[in-house]
């Protein structure tokens, strides 16, 4: 599954499991790299759902004060 496809729940488990082997230790320090890479696009696309979850948020909430 590629990144843009990926949900909410979906990247914020993986971003935990990158953090959980992070903490582990053992393993190489290019390894180490590139699970901290890996976790900074998780971090962006759960941010990403985050926004579009206020702006919808925002959005209905200006819509029911208009409309009272």
């Amino acid at each position: 599954m590629t990144d843009e496809k990926l949900s909410y729940e979906q990247a914020r488990a993986e971003l935990a499991s990158v953090v959980e082997k992070l903490e582990a230790g053992g393993i190489s320090l290019e390894e180490s790299l590139a699970l901290w890479e890996r976790g900074e696009r998780l971090a962006d696309i759960c941010q990403h759902w985050l926004d579009g979850a206020r702006e919808r948020l925002d959005a209905a909430r200006q819509q029911a004060g208009a409309e009272a």
